[in-house]
């Protein structure tokens, strides 16, 4: 009897110590934590004062559960109510923090690269960011959940946010909760997104419309929105067309064109007319295209875009970006830049098809990313304790789920296409304008991509309006190149100053 009631007894108190645990791990779920500063930026001889909101914030679902600690600088002019205009911005990967955007135009510092060649190791040069859009609106860095300092907590994991629908509902929760929080409901809103960044712009535009959160307009920096654009598909002849202009434009700068139309955007022209009535039939035809009609298109091929008539003929016709990279330079033993094709760097191996690293990201990364660390803890405030992280990619567990909803079909995901959350938004409301701006030198989201599917967007003229096109002579990150910088600002201002009014 007494080692029964001694069993019960300690049955009694593991279980006692047992809800006594639970009720401390929930207790222990973090509330957010934020660092205040006081940051100034000097625009067109006029400094303004901002205070600076650097940290996480704890981000709730539907059900009011804690599921993330969401990660994020704000530069506000004022605290608390405004009607000055707001942008969220962040960058794409998916999976990349927003640290380029924040250090290259956006915040009131920014990092200087050489342009285009490889920047020297430290001390890296941060300066005041004459170009920044501080001066017109608020600006506020999101870092998608995990990147930067942002986490899932309580019964979240990474597999709730890694995906195209997961990450526009977390990116959409944010914005709306901080809105809230910050007393910003009655501000003109923005979203200003880089590559994948884009793509999730074109959800979440939608998905805070049919919260009831309308914008004021949406600035898509080095688009993407149908990933067919860019994966080069097996037997599908879309990734080839839309890449051929950007090949062009690429061998136009590295001169390997003889008598070269000295204008660009002339030039340019003249590529999209033959792509859309020449190469495009010839690559319909497929196998039953003539050897004198291939010779003929391998000839208008090798004068645009700088590469062997013969070669192009061996391929059918056709070349990946990552067998470009190689081919241009190939006989200097130099390959070219993905994200910004103006920078050259060494091939190791130039007998490869592929080429295997990309000059532009090499030359500047290291500079990114320590120059903003340091502004970071030391400018921020924001404890060294906290790591921040610039990727998502070593997390534990990190896969980015495709699936979209409204891309299926025959019982499979038939495409990966925001492009028709962004047709639905512009649909539902007339009123939201979108920006788009575009290197001609970008060989990781290719201008004539975007042309494309905005194109077969089916929307009506006065909706088609509503998109309006910038161009850059420079690649995927064109604020590097200080006239683009430069023109970025101005078409950036000029966008919110007609939209928010």
């Amino acid at each position: 009897m007494k080692k029964l009631i001694l069993i019960l007894s300690l049955f009694v108190f593991f279980e006692g110590q047992l809800v006594a645990q639970e009720k401390t791990a929930e207790k222990a779920i973090p509330e957010g934590e934020v660092f205040n500063s006081t940051q100034t930026v000097r625009i067109n001889n006029v400094t303004h004062t901002l205070k600076t909101r650097a940290g996480t914030m704890q981000l709730r679902d539907e059900n009011n559960e804690p599921i993330a600690l969401h990660g994020f600088t704000a530069y506000f002019k004022e605290d608390g109510p405004s009607k000055r205009p707001i942008i969220f911005s962040y960058n794409g990967g998916p999976g990349s923090s927003s640290y380029w955007l924040h250090m290259g135009v956006m915040g009131p510092k920014r990092i200087v690269v050489q342009d285009p060649g490889y920047t020297p190791a430290a001390p890296y040069q941060l300066v005041n960011n004459d170009y920044s859009i501080l001066d017109v609106a608020d600006v506020v860095m999101m870092d998608p959940i995990g990147t930067g300092l942002s986490m899932p907590i309580g019964k979240a994991e990474g597999k709730d946010f890694w995906g195209v629908d997961q990450d526009i509902r977390a990116i959409s929760l944010f914005i709306m909760q901080f809105l809230k929080e910050y007393d910003r409901l009655q501000s003109p809103k923005y979203l200003l997104g880089e590559s994948y960044g884009t793509m999730r712009n074109a959800g979440v535009m939608k998905y805070l419309l049919d919260k009831g959160y309308a914008l004021n307009g949406v600035v898509m920096v080095s688009s993407v929105f149908d990933i067919r654009s860019l994966a080069f598909p097996v037997q599908e002849s879309n990734s080839y067309l839309v890449h051929f202009p950007t090949y062009a434009t690429t061998a136009w700068y590295h001169d390997k064109l003889p008598n070269k139309n000295p204008n660009l955007e002339a030039f340019v022209d003249e590529v999209r007319e033959f792509t859309e009535e020449e190469y495009l039939p010839a690559l319909f035809k497929g196998s039953r295209l003539s050897d004198a009609e291939k010779n003929s298109v391998a000839e208008k091929m090798e004068k645009y875009a700088g590469i062997s008539k013969d070669i192009w003929k061996r391929n059918n016709l056709r070349m990946t970006a990552r067998e470009f990279f190689n081919e241009l330079l190939r006989e200097e033993g130099m390959t070219v830049g993905r994200l910004d094709s103006r920078f050259k760097g060494i091939n190791p191996l130039p007998q490869n098809q592929n080429a295997i690293t990309d000059p532009q990201s090499d030359a500047i990364s290291p500079a990114y990313t320590a120059g903003f660390l340091d502004y970071f803890h030391r400018d921020l405030g924001v404890s060294k304790n906290l790591t921040y992280k610039t990727s998502a990619y070593a997390s534990p567990g990190f896969k980015w789920d495709w699936s979209h909803r409204g891309n299926e079909g025959w019982g499979s995901m038939i495409s990966i296409n925001t492009a028709i959350d962004m047709a639905d938004a512009m649909n539902k409301d007339p009123n939201v304008k979108v920006l788009m701006m575009n290197g001609y030198y970008d060989l990781a989201t290719v201008f004539y991509g975007v042309e494309h599917t905005v194109d077969q967007m089916n929307l009506r003229p006065e909706i088609r309006d509503n998109i309006i096109m910038t161009y850059y002579e420079a690649g995927h990150m064109f604020y590097t190149h200080m006239p683009s910088l430069v023109k970025f600002k101005k078409d950036l201002a000029d966008f919110i100053k007609d939209t928010s009014r």
